[in-house]
């Protein structure tokens, strides 16, 4: 059993591991920067160590602090949230090294799954349909050229080792591939260390469709549906929903059985997620599996009843699963706003600065995950997400209008934030009907 877990990240998603710490009463370390020194996360842990400087690579991506402030800390677990480290098989390796239970696959899954060239290659094996496009890295601009040719235009060069919409561009042209080539490779290699690329044709405005999945150290896997990610800008999810409205029981059953094929054959434990394109016709097909806890779990944790970090932490600890796929039952209709301190208007640009003033909507089916306070300092080096807006009601209609009250409710003062643009999302006929897709702010916010 887990007695005292580390908890490598930061923010609303480092506060909700604690609490659930608390329910299963195991001690909690959080961690922090000089910059999060007064952050929420840090007050409520049991324990609290500075790992390094404001950069995130001093930081929260500074493998040998965090392990060296488990093991000072008497640690016996990590959990690393999302984003930073909770996808870099390294870190999950090192935590194995040091016999500290990693809260998530092992790291040779990560490794297989973190590299798209690889994962798409075990899909394919697997008989998953996956995206037309190249089975290799791409290895230079010439290439790039000829394997476009063989796929047709438009395509999109993505990184092999990518993720949160880093390195990726769409090219339409040969000129837009060689700008764009090279400009995804410098991006790449600065988010990632690694600018190995690969390229799949470019499915223009789909349905962005994930399958949350659970999988025990047995054997067991299932899943607990779908959500739709389709509302996003610069490839960034800003609004999810679960269940999706453009699926039929039959297609939910059909995918769901491909998102639990895939994770077997990647040899998947722990929560996960595999996410699919679906396109104007119907046919999906299988982009990315993802070995982490989402940022939008919420929603399926509204549907289901389930709480997935309590989840994860069971499998971690060797339990095996104690739910089978025909107890997950999806109940009403859930949705997430992330709302970010950014300045819309301005191409997103993030606005970093002091809380002076902080009022959170609450009530029956309302939910907000986030670590900011009256008085609290947002800091510029980490992202832009400040907290996630979640409402939970009998359908869709329900569950809008009670998006849109919490959202009119909400006050942030002090720092500019997306709220007034996910209010006005929220009424914007497109989206009400369920028919917005993935090009819906581009196209029809006139937000580039």
């Amino acid at each position: 059993m887990i007695k005292k877990m580390l908890i490598a990240n930061r923010g609303e998603i480092a506060v909700r591991i604690i609490r659930v710490c608390r329910e299963m009463e195991i001690e909690t370390v959080a961690v922090y920067s000089v910059a999060d020194k007064e952050a929420l996360h840090t007050q409520l842990a049991d324990e609290a160590v500075c790992i390094g400087g404001a950069s995130s690579e001093d930081s929260y991506l500074n493998m040998e602090s965090i392990i060296s402030a488990a093991v000072t800390h008497g640690a016996d677990a990590i959990h690393p949230g999302f984003g930073f480290l909770s996808e870099n098989p390294q870190f999950a390796k090192l935590c194995k090294q040091c016999n500290i239970t990693y809260i998530g696959p092992d790291y040779t899954v990560i490794e297989k799954m973190g590299n798209k060239v690889a994962a798409r290659q075990t899909m394919i094996n697997a008989k998953i349909p996956v995206v037309p496009g190249t089975n290799n890295e791409i290895k230079d601009l010439n290439h790039a050229l000829q394997e476009a040719e063989k796929t047709g235009y438009p395509v999109i060069v993505k990184a092999a080792s990518g993720g949160g919409g880093k390195g990726i561009r769409v090219a339409y042209n040969k000129d837009e591939l060689k700008s764009g080539f090279l400009a995804a490779c410098k991006e790449s290699m600065a988010s990632f260390g690694d600018d190995t690329m690969y390229m799949e044709k470019f499915i223009e405005n789909p349905r962005h469709i994930e399958f949350q999945i659970l999988a025990d150290n047995y054997g067991n896997v299932i899943h607990l549906g779908e959500r739709d990610c389709s509302i996003q800008r610069h490839h960034q999810k800003i609004i999810e929903e679960a269940p999706s409205v453009v699926l039929s029981e039959d297609q939910r059953k059909e995918m769901g059985k491909m998102a639990v094929r895939a994770a077997k054959a990647a040899g998947y434990k722990n929560a996960g997620t595999v996410e699919f394109l679906l396109d104007k016709t119907g046919k999906y097909y299988f982009m990315e599996m993802n070995t982490r806890i989402q940022v939008e779990h919420p929603i399926t944790e509204s549907i289901t009843g389930i709480d997935i970090v309590k989840e994860q932490i069971l499998i971690a600890q060797g339990e095996k699963l104690k739910l089978k796929q025909n107890d997950i039952k999806l109940t009403g209709h859930a949705i997430e706003c992330r709302i970010n301190a950014e300045i819309p208007e301005k191409n997103f640009m993030p606005s970093p600065g002091v809380v002076q003033h902080l009022h959170l909507p609450a009530g029956n089916g309302v939910r907000v995950d986030t670590g900011l306070y009256t008085g609290y300092r947002i800091p510029s080096e980490y992202d832009s997400m400040i907290a996630k807006v979640i409402v939970h009601a009998p359908d869709r209609e329900a569950a809008l209008q009670k998006m849109r009250s919490a959202l009119d409710e909400m006050l942030i003062v002090g720092v500019e934030t997306n709220l007034d643009f996910q209010y006005q999302i929220m009424r914007h006929p497109v989206f009400c009907e369920g028919k917005a897709d993935t090009g819906f702010i581009e196209n029809l916010m006139h937000i580039k």
